[in-house]
């Protein structure tokens, strides 16, 4: 399906066949494509791109569509990047973390740190972080073949 280019988002860079490959969605996904373009909330002088995921309804593209400034889309592989190392050892705590300690990690970004925890505010933490660790591993196959196809463009980049 042909991504929209007369909204307010001006794709530069797609890949229009999304559908096909958007995990265990494939083949029977509402995501049709993702592109890198123009941000839509770019004022006069000010030019931001961003990453989109279209999403169709059959009928119409859907205002679920997601837009993100490329560096959040970065943050948050980063943060899929942590998790999964983290839940290799979750097993050795009791209800899969730290109680004491429920911060996984620190990483530095721009001087400052971008702090990953377990959270506790959510009052099913302990049936949530249980059901979170077995979707992570059903989905090991996918993630990480992605995870090892970033890192070898990565290394390619000089990164």
């Amino acid at each position: 399906m042909r991504i929209p280019t007369n909204l307010k988002h001006k794709p530069v860079i797609v890949a229009e066949n999304y559908e096909e490959v958007d995990g265990k969605y494939a083949y029977n996904s509402d995501a049709k494509g993702l592109s890198l373009g123009l941000a839509q909330w770019n004022d006069r002088g000010k030019v931001d791109i961003s990453a989109k995921v279209w999403r169709h309804t059959g009928g119409k593209w859907s205002r679920q569509s997601e837009e993100l400034p490329l560096h959040r889309v970065l943050d948050l592989a980063i943060l899929i990047g942590r998790s999964k190392l983290y839940f290799k050892d979750a097993y050795k705590y009791e209800g899969l973390y730290d109680k004491e300690n429920p911060q996984i990690d620190r990483i530095g970004l721009q001087g400052d740190a971008m702090t990953v925890s377990v959270c506790e505010d959510n009052q099913m933490i302990g049936e949530d972080i249980a059901l979170f660790q077995q979707a992570l591993a059903d989905s090991d196959e996918l993630l990480s073949e992605r995870l090892r196809t970033l890192s070898r463009i990565l290394k390619e980049a000089g990164y």
